[in-house]
Formats: structure tokens, sequence, C-alpha cells
């Protein structure tokens, strides 16, 4: 009987002690109530003080030519299509001057600035206003259209804030970030969001599909602006939105902040970047391909081909090769491929982790700049032929990247621009001339050879990406 006394006292404290436990669990996860006046004022302000004098508003003005007709009544739309464009009703030429606006961020306090390339492309006069109103003429020091950054230089003997650059490969989805520019140039603005994703593709905004995806609102005339993180760290350079009406919908994109530090560290020739070469050409790892080589689930990239003696096929790499990462980053298609190694310098070396027959190993890989060989040899071919008012070139791998053509390993000669036919739609620019009427184009002297010969048809094989197809013309007699 006294055992059992006992037992049931144990038991008591046992269950007051869960009891007690599980009260202070609950007391702990309650809201605690504010203790002072700072506890109840939290504000994103302390951040903005820091990193907003460094985020500039940028005006361009360039002039263009507008036609116009004589008297206002002949510019009516339709009488022009019923007369046709060859009628000009006494047309002439008038300049106008066209501004538009921007944004940019000051990286270094000696008056470097970086921006979109597309907010002051063409421009023939850049202003750059500071957030405490003062204005500067800037000079365009880099213009990259491939990643669509520009840097811009104010000449001031002040030393002037600038954002300290953060790396962007250490974002996480969900982090809290603002977004600070100048959106339809009412002035400085602040929007505050997440990152939404990361490694976005964005058709049509660069050659480097890798971007920082945010819901902070982003409108035009943020273009150029900073992404900045809880630190007032520079992560990324708003460039572009997604939107049908033209304004913010909660989906922008911007530029990682380590394309911005790999630029200022850049080989420039000409004024253009000069981006390190390896000589392989990658396509996705898709779920059919998984499958047949014993994986899990799609990863990585598989080696479509390899430029001859290219530091890829020099470091033992061979095609059908499956590429994971590049430096330990994961890549999952050949624009992340594009960026790693657009992120890298000439000179050094990066490793890739590759699997072949289900073995993996790394491979090390020199990275050098682009040969332009053979040399280009631009010309525009001119005869009573389809290709009349073509400007075609010698493709090497300096044009191929310049040209953002995937292919690493194509050879033979590109069109750089067509003429005003419309078999210039049909093959546009970037594509690759295969054969002329069963003949093998290998040059651009032997293409010019081969296009002065009368035919009465001509079957065209041309190349467009992954695709290749024919064109048959049949010329007027």
């Amino acid at each position: 009987m006294v055992k059992t006394l006992q037992s049931i006292v144990v038991y008591c404290l046992l269950l007051v002690m869960l009891v007690a436990s599980i009260s202070l669990s609950f007391a702990q996860e309650e809201k605690a109530v504010p203790k002072s006046r700072g506890d109840m004022i939290y504000s994103f302000a302390p951040i903005v003080k820091k990193a907003a004098p460094a985020v500039v508003n940028i005006y361009t003005k360039r002039r263009v030519q507008q036609v116009e007709a004589s008297n206002p009544l002949l510019n009516d739309p339709l009488l022009r299509h019923f007369f046709g464009k060859g009628f000009t009703f006494g047309d002439r030429a008038r300049d106008q001057v066209v501004s538009s606006l921007g944004s940019g961020v000051i990286v270094k306090s000696d008056g470097l600035v970086v921006t979109s390339h597309h907010v002051i492309k063409d421009a023939q006069q850049i202003t750059v206003v500071l957030s405490d109103k003062r204005e500067f003429d800037a000079k365009i020091v880099l213009k990259d259209p491939q990643s669509d950054l520009a840097f811009l230089r104010i000449e001031t003997s002040e030393k002037l804030p600038a954002l300290e650059i953060r790396d962007s490969d250490e974002l996480e989805v969900g982090d809290l970030i603002l977004a600070i520019g100048n959106p339809f140039g009412v002035g400085q603005t602040v929007t505050s969001g997440i990152i939404s994703a990361l490694a976005r593709k964005a058709a049509g905004v660069s050659d480097y599909q890798f971007f920082i995806q945010t819901d902070a609102a982003i409108n035009p005339g943020n273009s150029g602006g900073a992404l900045v993180d809880m630190n007032g760290r520079l992560i990324g350079i708003n460039t572009a939105i997604y939107s049908k009406s033209g304004g913010s919908v909660g989906i922008g994109f911007s530029i990682p902040s380590n394309m911005v530090s790999s630029l200022m560290q850049s080989r420039v020739q000409g004024g253009r970047v000069v981006r390190p070469w390896i000589g392989m050409s990658v396509q996705p790892v898709t779920a059919e391909i998984a499958e047949s080589i014993g994986l899990k689930s799609p990863a990585g990239v598989i080696v479509r081909s390899l430029y001859p003696g290219s530091p890829a096929e020099k470091a033992g790499i061979k095609e059908g090769d499956i590429v994971f990462s590049v430096d330990g980053s994961p890549i999952g298609n050949e624009q992340e491929m594009h960026y790693r190694l657009a992120l890298s310098r000439i000179g050094e070396r990066v490793t890739l982790d590759v699997m072949r027959k289900g073995s993996r190993a790394e491979r090390d890989i020199e990275l050098i700049a682009p040969p332009e060989s053979p040399k280009r040899d631009q010309r525009t071919l001119v005869g009573k032929h389809p290709l009349n008012g073509f400007t075609v070139a010698n493709l090497s791998p300096a044009l191929s990247l310049e040209l953002d053509i995937d292919n690493q390993a194509a050879r033979g000669v590109v069109v750089l621009a067509g003429s005003n036919t419309t078999i210039a739609t049909t093959i546009p620019p970037g594509a690759i001339i295969l054969e002329i009427n069963d003949e093998k184009i290998t040059s651009t002297s032997q293409l010019a050879d081969v296009m002065e010969k009368r035919q009465r048809v001509w079957k065209i094989l041309f190349q467009q990406g992954v695709n290749v197809m024919t064109l048959t013309v049949k010329m007027p007699s």
C-alpha cells in the first residue's frame, strides 16, 4: 500500500512538471509587449539613409531625324498607305531631340557610376543628378550590351558616397530587399519586397539569362537603379519588368551584383569587354537523358560540341560528358554555364565537375580570350541573287561570343545583316550559311564566288540556333 501511494505521488509530481513545462513553452511563444518606443517603430529608414545617396538619376538626350510631309494634311497614314512608301509627298527631315531617363549607382567614390546599357544607348548627352540635386555631365567609360550594363564617369574632386558590392551568390529566395530608383521621373523612390527567385530567365533583356527576380515595385525609370540588402549593400542592378500594361505587377528582374564586379575587373579591348572562352557548347540534361544515363533526376548539362584545339578539348572534355558545376556552382542550362564563365577572368582556371559513363572527375580548364581565326572578312554581297544586300562574315569563336551564338564549335559564314527583301526575314542576323545549291560554304570569299553564278533556282541551307532549314528561291527571268 505504501509503495502504491509513493508511485501515485511520483506520477503526480511528473504531471505537475509536465504541465509547468508546457505552460512555460506557451508563455515563451506569446508575443511580448513593446518595452520602449524603439521597439514600436520598425523602419527601413536607416538602410535608405545609407544607400540612397549613392543612387543617382540619369537623363539622356539624342538627336533623331523625323520625316514629315511639307503639308501636315499629307501626313495622314491612310493616304500614305494608299499611295505607297515610294511617294514622298514633298517629305522633309527635321531634327528632333529625344529625352529619356533612368537610374544609376555610384560604385566608386571617385565618380564611377554603373547603369543599364539600354538607359544610355545612342545617347549624345548624359546628365547625372545626385540625390542632393547636383548635376554633372557624364562620359561613357564602358558599354556592354551583352550584360545590359554600362559604366559612366563624372568628374569631381569630392569623394562621393558609393555602395559596397555584396557577393550575389550568397542570396537566398525570401531575403528582404529594397529597390531604389527614379520611376517615371517623379524623383528618387524606394520600394521594398523580397527575392522571389534566383537564376531567372528574361528573354530579350541581355545575353546572360541569369537574373534576380523580385516583387519590389520596379517601373520605367528604375532601370539602372539599385537593389540592396538589409545592410545597404548592392546586390543587383534593376533592369527589366514583366508587365502587359507597362507598370509594375510584382515581377521585376535585376542583374546580379557579381556581374557588376566582374565587369569592373574585365579585360577591355577597343572599348568592349573581352570575356573568357573554353570552346564548348552544351545543352540541358532532360528527363529522358537523365533516365538513360542513370541519374535520379535531371541535373547538369551535356556537352554538345567542342571547338578543335580549344581549352575544353585540351582538358580532356569530350562530347557527351555531363557537367554538373563550375567552381562548385551548380549549372542546369547553357545560360547558367555562360554566366558562370562570364564571372571569371581571362588567364584564370575553372574547375568543372564532369561525369562520363557513370564516373565523376574534376577537370581544370584554362580560360583564354576567344581567338578571331579565321579573320571575319566582313563584306556585303551584291548581285542578281537572293542574298543581294546581305552583310556576312567568317565565323570565329570571337565573333560567336560577340553575336551570342551558342554553338562555340560552329564554323562557316554568318549573316550580320539582311537586306530590305522578304528573304531577310527568313534568314535573320546570326544565321549560318551552310550550303548553296548543295555546295558547302566555308568562307565569305567562296560564298561571294558561288553567288556570282547565274542560277534560276537557288537552294540555301542555313542554321538558326539548333535548327537547320532549307530555303528555295526562284529568281525572276
